[in-house]
This record gives C-alpha cells, structure tokens and sequence, in this order.
C-alpha cells in the first residue's frame, strides 16, 4: 500500500501497543534517516480489531493479501508478484519465511472443499473477495501540519 499497511498479528507475550510502538518507532527512524524527514510521519494511533474467529482469521487475511490487486488501480496483475505482503510466501512454500511467519494456521481453517495446503489457502484468497472492516475514521484524517 502507498500510504498504510496491514498486519495479522497473534500477541503471545507483549501487549499489541507495545508491538505497534515498537513497529511504527522502528520503521519512523528508518524512514526519517533514509529521506532526511524530521516530522511525524503517522497522522494517528494505528487501528485494531480483534478477530475471534475461524472465519474471521481467514476473511482478514484473504483481505490482506487480496488488497493490492482491490485498490482502484490494481498495484499488480498477479498476487503472486507483490514484494510487501507474504502471500508471495504461501504461493511458493518452498521459500523460506521468517521465524515470525505461520504459514499452518491458515491453511489449516480453510471450509471445505479446499485441501489443507498453502496452495489451496492462495486459491482461496484469489477466488473469494473479501470486506473487512477499516478504520471508519480514515476520511476525517486531516494532512499533517508542517
């Protein structure tokens, strides 16, 4: 995405918040070192919602991974091909993925009549288009001041 990003994250032992602060501080000082940008570079707190179930898993993920191919202009023709989203890494599970990366979980919540393979969960996000629930606040967001 051009201006935000999605995540699916299970918080095991820290709070979500501090995992957000510690993604968005990491990659604001990557950012600001890279382009030499001094101000804030999030306009606000990062949206959440939590998921509770199985279905849920895999309408946000399915959601996730089919976003750049449903933005008004496609970022690319095929999922496949998009670097900044793992679903490259379930299309070809011969990569290796981070540590930090479930690729069984999913898989494993596919309905019939879908196989429990990663191939299977790739067929799934490409055939089943998904709504998830975004922040509703997004139009209200006024540009930063500089």
């Amino acid at each position: 995405m051009t201006n935000h990003y999605h995540l699916l994250i299970k918080a095991e032992r820290d709070p979500l918040h501090k995992i957000m602060s510690l993604v968005n501080r990491h990659y604001s000082a990557s950012y600001a070192k890279r382009y030499l940008h001094i101000w804030r570079i999030y306009q606000k707190r990062y949206f959440a919602k939590e998921v509770d179930s199985r279905l849920g898993l895999l309408t946000v993920s399915s959601y996730i991974h089919r976003n750049p191919i449903q933005t008004k202009v496609p970022m690319v023709k095929r999922l496949e091909a998009y670097p900044y989203s793992s679903f490259p890494l379930y299309w070809d599970d011969g990569q290796a993925a981070p540590a930090f990366l479930d690729r069984e979980t999913l898989r494993e919540l596919l309905p019939e009549p879908f196989e429990k393979n990663n191939m299977a969960y790739c067929m799934y996000c490409l055939t089943n288009a998904q709504n998830a629930e975004e922040d509703p606040h997004v139009e209200d967001m006024e540009p930063p001041v500089m």
